[in-house]
Protein backbone atom coordinates (compact mmCIF):
# COMPACT_ATOMS: atom_id res chain seq x y z
CA UNK A 1 0.00 0.00 0.00
CA UNK A 2 2.87 2.37 0.86
CA UNK A 3 4.49 1.73 -2.55
CA UNK A 4 1.19 2.50 -4.31
CA UNK A 5 0.91 5.81 -2.46
CA UNK A 6 4.52 6.66 -3.25
CA UNK A 7 4.07 5.87 -6.95
CA UNK A 8 0.83 7.87 -7.06
CA UNK A 9 2.60 10.89 -5.57
CA UNK A 10 5.49 10.53 -8.02
CA UNK A 11 3.18 10.41 -11.05
CA UNK A 12 1.29 13.50 -9.86
CA UNK A 13 4.56 15.42 -9.42
CA UNK A 14 5.79 14.33 -12.86
CA UNK A 15 2.62 15.39 -14.66
CA UNK A 16 2.48 18.69 -12.76
CA UNK A 17 6.07 19.30 -13.82
CA UNK A 18 5.28 18.53 -17.47
CA UNK A 19 2.27 20.85 -17.27
CA UNK A 20 4.37 23.73 -15.92
CA UNK A 21 6.97 23.12 -18.62
CA UNK A 22 4.41 23.21 -21.44
CA UNK A 23 2.89 26.43 -20.05
CA UNK A 24 6.30 28.13 -20.21
CA UNK A 25 6.85 26.78 -23.74
CA UNK A 26 3.45 28.11 -24.85
CA UNK A 27 4.24 31.57 -23.46
CA UNK A 28 7.54 31.57 -25.31
CA UNK A 29 5.80 30.73 -28.57
CA UNK A 30 2.85 33.10 -28.13
CA UNK A 31 4.74 36.16 -26.89
CA UNK A 32 8.18 36.01 -28.51
CA UNK A 33 8.79 33.44 -31.23
CA UNK A 34 5.61 33.13 -33.33
CA UNK A 35 4.86 36.90 -33.60
CA UNK A 36 8.36 37.41 -35.05
CA UNK A 37 8.35 34.26 -37.25
CA UNK A 38 11.32 32.90 -35.30
CA UNK A 39 11.18 29.14 -35.83
CA UNK A 40 13.85 27.45 -33.68
CA UNK A 41 13.44 24.01 -35.23
CA UNK A 42 11.07 21.25 -34.26
CA UNK A 43 7.40 20.75 -34.97
CA UNK A 44 6.47 24.00 -33.23
CA UNK A 45 8.93 25.85 -35.45
CA UNK A 46 7.39 24.22 -38.52
CA UNK A 47 3.94 25.18 -37.20
CA UNK A 48 5.06 28.81 -37.01
CA UNK A 49 6.19 28.65 -40.64
CA UNK A 50 2.89 27.07 -41.73
CA UNK A 51 0.92 29.78 -39.95
CA UNK A 52 2.96 32.38 -41.78
CA UNK A 53 2.15 30.73 -45.14
CA UNK A 54 -1.52 29.73 -44.84
CA UNK A 55 -2.66 31.07 -41.47
CA UNK A 56 -3.42 27.78 -39.67
CA UNK A 57 -3.17 28.13 -35.89
CA UNK A 58 0.07 26.86 -34.32
CA UNK A 59 -1.81 24.71 -31.79
CA UNK A 60 -3.76 22.90 -34.54
CA UNK A 61 -0.68 22.27 -36.69
CA UNK A 62 1.23 21.03 -33.65
CA UNK A 63 -1.43 18.39 -33.02
CA UNK A 64 -1.92 17.57 -36.70
CA UNK A 65 1.77 16.68 -37.06
CA UNK A 66 2.53 15.23 -33.63
CA UNK A 67 -0.45 12.89 -33.17
CA UNK A 68 0.18 10.86 -36.38
CA UNK A 69 3.91 10.98 -35.55
CA UNK A 70 3.14 9.61 -32.09
CA UNK A 71 1.00 6.77 -33.51
CA UNK A 72 3.70 5.92 -36.04
CA UNK A 73 6.26 6.01 -33.22
CA UNK A 74 4.24 3.49 -31.21
CA UNK A 75 4.16 1.17 -34.21
CA UNK A 76 7.88 1.50 -34.97
CA UNK A 77 9.36 1.98 -31.48
CA UNK A 78 6.80 0.34 -29.21
CA UNK A 79 5.82 2.09 -25.98
CA UNK A 80 9.12 3.89 -25.52
CA UNK A 81 7.58 7.36 -25.69
CA UNK A 82 4.37 6.40 -23.89
CA UNK A 83 1.67 8.40 -22.19
CA UNK A 84 3.86 11.33 -21.12
CA UNK A 85 4.66 12.20 -24.71
CA UNK A 86 0.99 12.13 -25.66
CA UNK A 87 0.10 14.25 -22.64
CA UNK A 88 2.90 16.74 -23.35
CA UNK A 89 1.79 17.08 -26.98
CA UNK A 90 -1.84 17.81 -26.11
CA UNK A 91 -0.91 20.05 -23.16
CA UNK A 92 1.35 22.21 -25.32
CA UNK A 93 -1.33 22.69 -27.98
CA UNK A 94 -3.94 23.41 -25.31
CA UNK A 95 -1.88 26.11 -23.62
CA UNK A 96 -0.86 27.67 -26.94
CA UNK A 97 -4.57 28.01 -27.63
CA UNK A 98 -5.74 29.47 -24.30
CA UNK A 99 -2.80 31.58 -23.10
CA UNK A 100 -2.44 35.23 -24.15
CA UNK A 101 -0.57 36.00 -27.34
CA UNK A 102 0.97 39.11 -28.86
CA UNK A 103 4.32 40.62 -29.68
CA UNK A 104 5.99 41.81 -26.47
CA UNK A 105 9.10 43.05 -28.26
CA UNK A 106 9.68 44.36 -31.76
CA UNK A 107 13.42 43.72 -31.74
CA UNK A 108 14.23 40.34 -33.33
CA UNK A 109 17.34 39.77 -31.22
CA UNK A 110 15.43 40.28 -27.97
CA UNK A 111 12.65 38.01 -29.20
CA UNK A 112 15.17 35.29 -30.12
CA UNK A 113 17.02 35.55 -26.80
CA UNK A 114 14.07 35.72 -24.42
CA UNK A 115 11.97 33.33 -26.49
CA UNK A 116 14.88 30.89 -26.57
CA UNK A 117 15.47 31.17 -22.82
CA UNK A 118 11.80 30.57 -21.99
CA UNK A 119 11.51 27.71 -24.48
CA UNK A 120 14.67 26.11 -23.09
CA UNK A 121 13.39 26.40 -19.52
CA UNK A 122 10.05 24.86 -20.49
CA UNK A 123 11.58 21.99 -22.46
CA UNK A 124 14.16 21.40 -19.74
CA UNK A 125 11.42 21.06 -17.12
CA UNK A 126 9.43 18.69 -19.37
CA UNK A 127 12.54 16.53 -19.94
CA UNK A 128 13.44 16.70 -16.25
CA UNK A 129 10.13 15.08 -15.35
CA UNK A 130 10.49 12.34 -17.95
CA UNK A 131 8.24 13.78 -20.66
CA UNK A 132 8.61 15.07 -24.20
CA UNK A 133 6.36 17.05 -26.52
CA UNK A 134 6.91 14.79 -29.53
CA UNK A 135 8.55 16.68 -32.35
CA UNK A 136 12.03 16.16 -33.69
CA UNK A 137 13.21 13.84 -30.92
CA UNK A 138 10.47 11.38 -31.85
CA UNK A 139 11.00 11.88 -35.60
CA UNK A 140 14.75 11.43 -35.14
CA UNK A 141 14.26 8.19 -33.22
CA UNK A 142 11.93 6.84 -35.94
CA UNK A 143 14.37 7.71 -38.73
CA UNK A 144 17.23 6.19 -36.75
CA UNK A 145 15.30 2.91 -36.68
CA UNK A 146 15.37 2.77 -40.49
CA UNK A 147 18.78 4.38 -40.97
CA UNK A 148 20.92 3.13 -38.06
CA UNK A 149 24.13 4.53 -39.55
CA UNK A 150 22.95 8.01 -38.53
CA UNK A 151 22.27 8.87 -34.90
CA UNK A 152 19.01 10.27 -33.56
CA UNK A 153 20.81 13.53 -32.71
CA UNK A 154 22.01 13.83 -36.32
CA UNK A 155 18.46 13.53 -37.65
CA UNK A 156 17.18 16.02 -35.06
CA UNK A 157 19.81 18.56 -36.06
CA UNK A 158 19.06 18.03 -39.76
CA UNK A 159 15.32 18.53 -39.25
CA UNK A 160 15.86 21.62 -37.09
CA UNK A 161 18.20 23.19 -39.65
CA UNK A 162 15.66 22.55 -42.41
CA UNK A 163 12.94 24.28 -40.39
CA UNK A 164 15.22 27.23 -39.65
CA UNK A 165 16.08 27.57 -43.36
CA UNK A 166 12.44 27.39 -44.41
CA UNK A 167 11.56 30.11 -41.90
CA UNK A 168 14.00 32.49 -43.59
CA UNK A 169 12.69 31.63 -47.06
CA UNK A 170 9.05 32.13 -46.04
CA UNK A 171 9.75 35.43 -44.29
CA UNK A 172 11.99 36.47 -47.21
CA UNK A 173 14.64 37.60 -44.75
CA UNK A 174 18.02 36.01 -44.09
CA UNK A 175 17.87 37.62 -40.64
CA UNK A 176 14.92 35.42 -39.69
CA UNK A 177 16.96 32.26 -40.23
CA UNK A 178 19.92 33.71 -38.36
CA UNK A 179 17.83 34.75 -35.37
CA UNK A 180 16.16 31.33 -35.42
CA UNK A 181 19.61 29.73 -35.17
CA UNK A 182 20.39 31.97 -32.17
CA UNK A 183 17.14 30.91 -30.50
CA UNK A 184 17.86 27.23 -31.23
CA UNK A 185 21.34 27.51 -29.72
CA UNK A 186 20.01 29.22 -26.58
CA UNK A 187 17.30 26.58 -26.20
CA UNK A 188 19.84 23.74 -26.28
CA UNK A 189 22.12 25.46 -23.75
CA UNK A 190 19.29 26.29 -21.35
CA UNK A 191 17.99 22.71 -21.55
CA UNK A 192 21.48 21.48 -20.56
CA UNK A 193 21.48 23.95 -17.68
CA UNK A 194 18.10 22.74 -16.41
CA UNK A 195 19.01 19.06 -16.72
CA UNK A 196 22.61 19.21 -15.48
CA UNK A 197 22.57 22.23 -13.18
CA UNK A 198 25.11 25.02 -12.80
CA UNK A 199 28.76 24.10 -13.04
CA UNK A 200 29.42 25.08 -9.45
CA UNK A 201 31.98 22.35 -8.69
CA UNK A 202 35.52 21.79 -9.90
CA UNK A 203 37.44 18.53 -10.21
CA UNK A 204 41.19 18.67 -9.58
CA UNK A 205 43.60 16.08 -10.95
CA UNK A 206 46.96 16.53 -9.23
CA UNK A 207 50.24 14.81 -10.13
CA UNK A 208 53.01 15.55 -7.63
CA UNK A 209 56.12 14.11 -6.01
CA UNK A 210 54.37 14.58 -2.66
CA UNK A 211 50.89 13.06 -3.09
CA UNK A 212 50.51 11.93 0.52
CA UNK A 213 51.36 15.35 1.95
CA UNK A 214 49.02 17.17 -0.47
CA UNK A 215 46.21 14.68 0.13
CA UNK A 216 46.47 14.89 3.92
CA UNK A 217 46.55 18.70 3.82
CA UNK A 218 43.39 18.77 1.67
CA UNK A 219 41.64 16.44 4.12
CA UNK A 220 42.73 18.57 7.09
CA UNK A 221 42.20 22.11 5.77
CA UNK A 222 39.37 21.73 3.26
CA UNK A 223 37.58 18.72 4.75
CA UNK A 224 37.22 17.25 1.25
CA UNK A 225 37.75 13.65 0.24
CA UNK A 226 40.70 12.73 -1.95
CA UNK A 227 40.95 9.66 -4.18
CA UNK A 228 44.28 8.20 -5.30
CA UNK A 229 44.33 6.98 -8.89
CA UNK A 230 47.20 4.87 -10.18
CA UNK A 231 48.95 6.23 -13.26
CA UNK A 232 52.16 5.73 -15.22
CA UNK A 233 54.16 8.29 -17.18
CA UNK A 234 54.59 7.17 -20.78
CA UNK A 235 57.90 9.04 -21.17
CA UNK A 236 59.54 8.05 -17.86
CA UNK A 237 57.79 4.70 -17.48
CA UNK A 238 57.45 5.40 -13.74
CA UNK A 239 54.32 4.73 -11.71
CA UNK A 240 52.73 7.88 -10.28
CA UNK A 241 49.85 8.58 -7.94
CA UNK A 242 47.18 10.92 -9.34
CA UNK A 243 45.03 12.71 -6.77
CA UNK A 244 41.38 13.36 -7.60
CA UNK A 245 39.50 15.91 -5.51
CA UNK A 246 36.16 17.66 -6.13
CA UNK A 247 35.56 21.03 -4.46
CA UNK A 248 33.07 23.86 -4.71
CA UNK A 249 34.00 27.18 -6.29
CA UNK A 250 34.79 28.91 -3.01
CA UNK A 251 37.52 26.34 -2.32
CA UNK A 252 39.25 26.46 -5.72
CA UNK A 253 41.79 29.17 -4.81
CA UNK A 254 42.56 27.57 -1.45
CA UNK A 255 43.26 24.19 -3.07
CA UNK A 256 45.61 25.81 -5.59
CA UNK A 257 47.46 27.49 -2.72
CA UNK A 258 47.82 24.19 -0.89
CA UNK A 259 49.33 22.48 -3.94
CA UNK A 260 51.62 25.44 -4.71
CA UNK A 261 52.97 25.61 -1.13
CA UNK A 262 53.82 21.91 -1.07
CA UNK A 263 55.00 21.34 -4.64
CA UNK A 264 55.53 24.27 -7.02
CA UNK A 265 56.27 21.82 -9.83
CA UNK A 266 53.05 19.84 -9.46
CA UNK A 267 50.95 19.19 -12.57
CA UNK A 268 47.33 20.23 -11.98
CA UNK A 269 44.26 19.86 -14.20
CA UNK A 270 40.98 21.59 -13.31
CA UNK A 271 37.66 20.54 -14.91
CA UNK A 272 34.10 21.87 -14.60
CA UNK A 273 31.62 19.51 -12.96
CA UNK A 274 27.95 20.11 -13.75
CA UNK A 275 26.52 18.01 -10.94
CA UNK A 276 27.97 16.28 -7.89
CA UNK A 277 25.88 13.85 -5.87
CA UNK A 278 26.79 12.21 -2.62
CA UNK A 279 28.57 13.00 0.64
CA UNK A 280 29.47 16.66 1.06
CA UNK A 281 27.38 17.74 -1.94
CA UNK A 282 23.78 17.24 -3.08
CA UNK A 283 21.68 14.34 -1.88
CA UNK A 284 21.01 11.63 -4.45
CA UNK A 285 17.28 11.72 -5.20
CA UNK A 286 14.78 11.56 -8.04
CA UNK A 287 11.89 13.84 -8.98
CA UNK A 288 9.50 11.54 -7.15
Amino acid sequence: MENIKKNWYRYVVEYVGITIGTIIMALSLNLFLEPNTIAPGGVTGLAIVIKKIIGIDVAITNLAINVPLFIFGLIVLGKAFGAKTLYGTFALSFFIRILPSGNLVNELLLAAVFGGVLMGIGLGIVFRFGGTTGGTDLAGAILNKYFPNFSTATFMMGIDLCVVTIAGIVDKKLETSLYSVIALYIIVKVIDLILEGLGYAKAFFIISQYPDKIGNTILEKLNRGVTVLKGRGMYTGKDRDVLLCVVNRSQVTKLKEIVHQIDKNAFVMVADIYEVLGEGFKEIKTTG
